[in-house]
């Protein structure tokens, strides 16, 4: 049958996942860094995902395609967000993480950190700090309330493997951005940074890099983005020595 059905540009899309999760029926997926339809009969053709592409890269469309299937909606869903396992008494709590359908793992959601807790005498397990998800760079909405009144770390990727302390020491009552400046666009990473802090109201800038050459994009990028977006935004670099060391 002919119907209207989202189509979505491979070369503009950027693999952001804001569609994912908008798209209620889980019609949208991320596949090697692209956005693509799982399958025509999931798709109602409204279009609901359309204003959360920043790439202008999906529209509607008429063309030859499965009549939508409610029912096969409800199977996808059921097959691709299962319900979340019972949780130890002491895990961080979850919140603002309603079934949107999508990528499981492009989700938005905030994490209340656990009370830390003392499990012997000479032995005290060390919470998770996390507060939001996700916290890769392509994948984080830069319109997350997480951001609002926060103080932003923006982490190279490495930095959590080399700092033992990382949760104690950094990301303790921050939210978290991380990506790789040597293996990822750094465009990509400046038109979302600049965006991020044009439309949030961050109270501080904190950017980690490894010691590393090849390290310095990312601060680079952070600082760009940050003249960019004309704001006044404390500013402070962090260098962690690839023995786990704070470096001057």
């Amino acid at each position: 049958m002919i119907r209207k059905i989202v189509r979505i540009d491979e070369e503009k899309c950027n693999g952001c996942g804001l569609c994912a999760p908008a798209c209620a029926e889980g019609a949208i997926k991320i596949v090697n860094g692209k956005a693509v339809l799982a399958a025509d009969n999931l798709c109602d053709g409204l279009g609901a995902c359309l204003g959360e592409c920043p790439q202008d890269a999906i529209v509607v469309i008429e063309r030859e395609a499965d009549e939508f299937d409610e029912a096969a909606v409800a199977k996808h869903l059921r097959e691709t967000s299962p319900e979340a396992a019972a949780k130890p008494h002491h895990a961080p709590q979850v919140h603002n993480a309603p079934h949107l359908g999508g990528c499981p793992g492009s989700r938005a959601m905030t994490i209340t950190p656990p009370v830390q807790t003392t499990v012997s005498v000479d032995k005290t397990e060390q919470p998770s700090q996390l507060r939001q998800w996700p916290v890769q760079l392509h994948l984080v909405p830069a319109t997350a309330p997480c951001f609002q009144g926060a103080d932003l770390l923006i982490v190279a990727d490495c930095v959590p493997f080399a700092y033992a302390d990382f949760h104690r020491d950094f990301l303790a009552g921050k939210v978290v951005v991380i990506g790789c400046p040597k293996l990822d666009d750094n465009r990509l990473y400046l038109d979302k940074l600049t965006e991020l802090f044009r439309v949030s109201s961050v109270k501080s800038i904190t950017v980690l890099r490894m010691e590393v050459p090849c390290c310095g994009g990312i601060v680079m990028t952070a600082r760009q983005a940050l003249a960019a977006s004309e704001k006044d935004i404390p500013f402070h670099e962090v260098t962690i020595g690839i023995r786990g060391e704070v470096k001057e």
